[in-house]
């Protein structure tokens, strides 16, 4: 896949990761952009490496599936680093 599609792939997946994780998450569509996109790269790596499946194909259901997985891993552990950096200054 290109750049842009990366690009395109990585914001729709984290924009589906913010929906489906419950709270609220700070940050607009670039943060949702970064998140996105380096979840996407992280779920291509780890279905490539677990299921033989990655990020090769932008209309491949699996892609997709390893995009918005990746995606909430790194929101998962967005959200960890930013609670702890706000309950520690509180």
């Amino acid at each position: 896949m290109g750049f842009i599609a990366y690009l395109i792939l990585g914001l729709i997946a984290g924009a589906i990761a913010k929906l489906i994780l419950p709270g609220r998450q700070g940050g607009g569509w670039i943060a949702t952009l970064i998140l996105g996109v380096i979840g996407a790269l992280l779920g291509g790596w780890i279905g490539s490496a677990v299921f033989g499946a990655g990020v090769s194909s932008f209309f491949d259901i699996s892609t997709w599936l390893c995009a918005i997985g990746g995606s909430l891993i790194v929101l998962i552990v967005w959200g960890l680093i930013t609670g702890r950096s706000r309950a520690a200054k509180a």
